[in-house]
């Protein structure tokens, strides 16, 4: 029988101060996105009279609808053409054991070192020559790129951990690489791409440059270059701020709780892997 031991409080002590760390800064997004404009008390005070007008005037001041169907498109576009190719890129550069397949890796690697700013003049030039300035597609096209390299090294190294027995006994059976792939290898992966679903979704989701970059000038535009919008040169509203804030978080959230077994399964299986 397990005794509540001095270790054990140590620990609950721990926990709790890390719950109200991690909590606090909450806590003041939300205080402060309920608070009126009127209210210049502390920031920590508790709203005495909460309201939701910030809710409102953030919505219409702001245009976020437009923009959260914009950050909802290029996400999802996005995350699921990276998670595509990089699993079929991964399965050929894990299995086959050949230089070349070595070299490949390597060179795949070689865009997690190479900061994409070095990139963004020539980048932003393709993206003009395609007519893409101003589109989401062109977010779209430079996220799938931008994430590969390093969605290829999260399935590498899952892969690699894993037995060939079962695709193997496939292809005996007359299955097709690709067969194999489909039918035998992608199942076992749903906990790294659980993984670097979640992981790709928020470098996505939460990105500032590339869409004040691509979408400049036009009516196109982002939850952070929408949220951005509200900081002036001379005036800058933290309560509508704020109120823009927990809109653009909510969406994150509702897909967290609704997938939230599978996210923490997908992230356990994924780092023990």
């Amino acid at each position: 029988m397990n005794r509540y031991r001095p270790r054990t409080l140590a620990l609950e002590l721990t926990m709790i101060a890390a719950a109200l760390f991690v909590g606090f800064p909450v806590y003041v997004l939300v205080n402060l996105a309920v608070r009126p404009a009127s209210d210049t008390s502390s920031p920590i005070e508790p709203t005495t009279s909460p309201t939701l007008d910030n809710f409102t005037q953030a919505w219409q001041q702001g245009a976020l609808g437009g923009a959260l169907a914009n950050s909802v498109l290029v996400t999802v576009c996005s995350v699921t053409i990276v998670l595509a190719v990089s699993s079929l890129a991964a399965y050929p550069l894990a299995r086959v054991t050949a230089r070349w397949s070595r070299g490949t890796y390597l060179l795949v690697l070689l865009g997690l070192v190479l900061p994409f700013q070095l990139a963004s003049l020539p980048l932003y030039q393709t993206m003009r020559d395609l007519g893409l300035l101003g589109t989401p597609w062109a977010l779209v096209l430079f996220y799938s790129g931008l994430q590969v390299p390093f969605t290829v090294f999260l399935y590498v190294g899952f892969l690699r951990a894993l037995p060939r027995d079962f695709e193997d006994a496939a292809l005996i059976d007359g299955c097709t690489p690709l067969q194999g792939f489909r039918y035998v290898v992608l199942p076992m992966l749903k906990p790294v791409t659980v993984t670097a679903l979640v992981l790709n979704t928020v470098a996505v989701w939460n990105d500032f440059f590339t869409p004040l970059l691509y979408l400049s000038g036009s009516a196109q535009q982002t939850m952070p270059v929408a949220i951005a919008g509200f900081v002036g040169q001379y005036v800058t509203d933290w309560n509508l701020i704020f109120a823009a804030l927990v809109i653009s978080i909510l969406p994150v959230l509702l897909v967290y709780f609704v997938l939230q077994r599978s996210i923490i399964n997908g992230f356990a299986g994924g780092l023990k892997g």
